[in-house]
């Protein structure tokens, strides 16, 4: 991997992409450039003034031999995940339902006892683990940001680290080999992906099983999910590409599911060679992708629908603001900050953005502009025309619920189409 990254010119914090993360073939295709983007979750106070803010090009790359997507660039993980990162993976309820649903389907396909390991990797406030926890398992979580201390201050064992051998060999030393290694929503976040694995493998027993949640670049495409596009996902797997890179490490995928989270993952369970048989799941997923034609020309297609989104959206919003009606962002997730910096918009088109209390988000600026973060209860107090769903892959969640709190206007949907509901 480290072949394959070349130093930046004048940054010295990011990697220009010159071989396939997976299989280090030289000829990767552009098929997406979606401008330049700041850090996702790098936000400024409210009422600070702007100041000089860094942006990293987004360049989506295929690899024509193995199958990978990949972003052309890797931007310093100190960067994008520094200890304050405001994410918090148990304030949306979509995870909290899915890990609890991924602690019962584990604990029903493989064969795991009570005194067993279980270790997750970016383990964030221990939302996932506390479904093992409280199933029995033996639990413990690496985390770099300071959610690890939230989870520690929750009863689960987290230690404060990026993950690497270093982390994994002391897993293992202190706490003993895992049965169970789960990453989800962050197993293409980190840079040396060979290396992740071969750490992962230092933590696995010999029967252990791996699993990882990731974006799926199949849903992305069905979806236009260009807003998932951003620098903390420097990977894009499909299950083809997901299966080169395992089996490059003496890993084969025994189990692959699509799940709903981030609006369309796929989640895949890998263990060492012929200790597991191979589920149908994995030929039909496969099969599904074939279909798709996941390839460079269909991508290209991708792109070309992205511009036309693009344009759509700021069709609807021209003539709402034609009539100085007012539109306020729903929800400030990672794609939030892609779709907005994008698309190009602005204070002037989006008058704030709003998040449920106790978000760490709430008293900032949306990355790259100025565009205010506050309260949720200011949709129902203030009523704008308009409530733009940034987190549209759960619209169909959020609308009824915000009408049952008594919102009265009307709801724009960014993707996969932009349109106006009631």
């Amino acid at each position: 991997m480290v072949e394959s990254l070349k130093k930046a010119a004048g940054t010295g914090s990011s990697v220009v992409v010159e071989r396939c993360q997976i299989c280090d073939n030289t000829q990767l295709e552009s098929v997406l450039f979606i401008g330049y983007l700041p850090p996702v979750n790098q936000m400024w106070p409210i009422g600070q003034r702007p100041k000089e803010q860094s942006a990293y090009p987004a360049e989506v790359l295929f690899c024509g031999r193995c199958g990978l997507v990949q972003l052309g660039l890797v931007v310093d993980p100190q960067i994008l995940f520094p200890p304050e990162y405001p994410y918090s993976s148990g304030t949306t309820r979509i995870l909290r339902e899915n890990f609890a649903e991924l602690e019962l389907e584990c604990s029903q396909i493989l064969p795991l006892k009570k005194t067993d390991l279980v270790v997750d990797i970016g383990s964030n406030d221990g939302t996932l683990l506390s479904n093992f926890k409280n199933a029995g398992y033996r639990v413990l979580g690496i985390e770099p940001t300071l959610m690890a201390q939230v989870a520690n201050e929750r009863g689960i064992k987290s230690h404060m680290k990026f993950f690497g051998r270093d982390s994994a060999l002391c897993a293992a030393r202190e706490e003993g080999k895992a049965a169970l290694v789960t990453a989800t929503n962050v197993f293409a976040h980190i840079e040396d992906v060979h290396e992740i694995v071969r750490s992962i493998l230092l933590m696995l027993d010999e029967k252990g099983v791996f699993v990882s949640e990731s974006h799926y670049l199949l849903s992305l495409v069905e979806t236009m999910q260009y807003d998932t596009i951003y620098h903390e996902h420097l990977r894009y797997y499909s299950l083809t590409s997901l299966q080169n890179l395992l089996a490059a490490h003496g890993l084969e995928v025994i189990h692959a599911k699509r799940i709903p989270t981030h609006g369309g993952s796929i989640r895949v369970y890998a263990a060492r060679k012929s200790v597991y048989p191979t589920k149908a799941s994995v030929h039909e997923v496969l099969a599904q992708e074939k279909a798709a034609h996941l390839d460079s020309g269909g991508l290209k297609r991708f792109a070309e629908k992205v511009v036309l989104s693009k344009l759509e959206l700021f069709r609807v919003l021209l003539d709402i603001k034609k009539k100085r009606q007012k539109v306020y962002g729903i929800g400030a997730p990672s794609r939030a900050s892609t779709l907005v910096n994008y698309v190009g918009l602005d204070a002037g088109l989006v008058d704030t953005v709003l998040e449920i209390k106790g978000s760490y988000k709430i008293g900032k600026y949306m990355p790259g502009t100025l565009i205010p973060v506050r309260e949720e209860s200011c949709l129902f107090e203030e009523q704008p025309e308009y409530a733009l769903l940034f987190s549209w892959h759960i619209a169909d969640e959020l609308i009824p619920k915000l009408k049952q709190k008594g919102f009265k206007g009307k709801f724009i949907l960014p993707l996969p189409e932009p349109r106006i509901v009631e």
